[in-house]
């Protein structure tokens, strides 16, 4: 009898948030594929991004750390030396690692700079700037043009990169489906231009969006920094209000359509497959008079579809985990699927016991988000925002370290157009996300974490202190890594430990 072989199909769009597919409950959104996938197996209701940017969420998702211990924690910045991706942990092992589509995380711009990352096959590799390289300089001016798709003859399919990228993963599934392998098929697609053939430039023509409560948003209790990204339009009359994101939601539905034949090729080439979908972060369209993303950690910007298929985890067809889960558990959950050992700085943990049975108990009780800037070339989107955010089944905590705090309640209020940070009847609650907050930020060793988190306007009797909480953390090492060295013995260091004496600048005792 053959043995089953361990295969992961990762397939990724870019801004699309949770409410665009069907199966999330909106019945208006054409994606039959995607939907098919859910019913298959299981599809995890509160899933959050890590931070709602393209190149920083995707350092995570392919990372297992957070952007803040990535390197790439905005646009256009690689990742630090030494951060090792999926590919790298996987490929050593003899499994067969291929990416292709949109990688955002070699620190050039926009498009990437068309060279294959380490730990992929470079057969395979096809980046945006692969794919630019293929069209003249007319195709190209086309291609970043959303008017291309309802030009007077549209475009075809086979002129986008989301086809490309398609016909590449089939290739792929077809010819490597009797070997173990981890292959992503990441999506440009629905991020703008929103290029998309007929039918979908056309199939959402008389779709007008849904007014909801959260448009009605007047950001009076919220961050100063809302109100600039607003521009005003939080003061403006939103009754007769009318959105219609027709090319957006058509590509988003033609990315379904492009994934559905990868999916049909996994199905019956490598059927035991574990096929996995999701996004990198979602898109504001107006909602609490926002648009793209940034920092923020309203639903609409930051809750993102998260769908596990197949494979040998076997989840249970047709079901929902109802919990909060997060985009850092990602690799920790791949690099379980292919029996390896989960690398012990890597921040997340594997998802596979609510894979296996999503009713059972929770896997995490919080997640978290953060943000720093939009991109390293930009000097807008609201310049350098530091936003650090714990979400639980609940409530959510954005703490922004210049500006005012949120704290919403999803039970209260699921509209968050109220900010309860300062109510007394919230103070434990806050307080307890608070704290889960800034233990994480020591965990991971975040590089921003300072007493200036601790100690916020509405905790002002939390003690301030240079030292602030006082400890040494060692950083992981794996099997075969060297251990850090303590700096005053030069002996490895064993533990986390408080600082057992005031630091030599606090004692005098600094060479002069």
């Amino acid at each position: 009898m053959n043995k089953k072989r361990r295969q992961i199909v990762f397939l990724m769009t870019d801004t699309t948030r949770f409410d665009m597919l069907g199966c999330y409950g909106n019945s208006a959104m054409k994606t039959p594929n995607l939907d098919s996938l859910s019913a298959d197996g299981v599809r995890f209701e509160k899933a959050y991004t890590t931070q709602p940017v393209c190149g920083p969420a995707r350092s995570c998702i392919f990372t297992g750390l957070y952007p803040h211990g990535t390197g790439s924690f905005t646009n256009t910045v690689p990742l630090w030396q030494g951060v090792r991706t999926i590919g790298e942990y996987l490929q050593p092992e003899g499994i067969h690692t291929a990416f292709i589509g949109k990688w955002h995380l070699d620190g050039g711009d926009y498009f990437g700079n068309g060279v294959c990352a380490p730990g992929y096959d470079p057969e395979y590799w096809y980046d945006m700037r692969n794919y630019l390289d293929e069209l003249s300089v007319e195709e190209r001016l086309r291609s970043r043009k959303a008017s291309s798709s309802l030009d007077e003859n549209g475009i075809e399919a086979g002129f986008t990169f989301g086809h490309r990228i398609c016909n590449r993963a089939v290739d792929f599934v077809e010819r490597f489906k009797d070997e173990d392998f981890f292959l992503a098929v990441s999506l440009d697609e629905p991020h703008d231009p929103f290029l998309c053939p007929e039918p979908f430039a056309s199939m959402y023509r008389d779709y007008r969006l849904p007014i909801t409560d959260d448009y009605y948003d007047t950001l009076e209790d919220k961050p100063e920094l809302e109100r600039l990204w607003a521009s005003g339009r939080e003061k403006e009359d939103k009754h007769g209000m009318c959105l219609s994101p027709q090319l957006f939601l058509g590509c988003n539905s033609f990315a379904d359509y492009e994934l559905g034949r990868v999916i049909e090729a996994v199905r019956e080439h490598a059927p035991d497959a574990m096929i996995v979908y999701t996004s990198d972060h979602g898109e504001a369209l107006d909602s609490h008079s926002l648009r793209l993303k940034g920092p923020s950690v309203y639903e609409s910007i930051v809750h993102i579809p998260l769908i596990f298929s197949g494979g040998a985890f076997n989840p249970p067809v047709n079901t929902t985990y109802p919990s909060v889960a997060s985009h850092v558990d990602l690799v920790p959950t791949f690099l379980d699927y292919f029996g390896l050992e989960i690398h012990p700085a890597l921040s997340g943990i594997s998802m596979r016991s609510v894979i296996e049975n999503p009713l059972g108990e929770k896997l995490r009780e919080v997640v978290f988000i953060e943000f720093h800037r939009y991109e390293i070339d930009h000097d807008g989107f609201g310049g350098l925002q530091f936003m650090r955010a714990a979400i639980s089944d609940r409530y959510k905590l954005a703490e922004f370290l210049t500006d005012t705090d949120e704290l919403f309640d999803s039970q209260a209020d699921p509209s968050e157009n109220h900010n309860y940070i300062l109510d007394p009847d919230y103070e434990e609650i806050r307080n307890h996300l608070h704290e889960s907050l800034m233990k994480m930020m020591n965990d991971t060793r975040d590089p921003f974490r300072g007493y200036q988190w601790r100690c916020r306007y509405w905790n002002k009797a939390d003690r301030k202190d240079w030292e602030c909480d006082g400890y040494t953390r060692q950083r992981p090492s794996g099997k075969g890594e060297p251990v850090q060295l303590d700096y005053d013995t030069g002996l490895e260091i064993k533990e986390t430990v408080r600082f057992k004496r005031k630091s030599k600048v606090a004692a005098g005792k600094v060479d002069r």
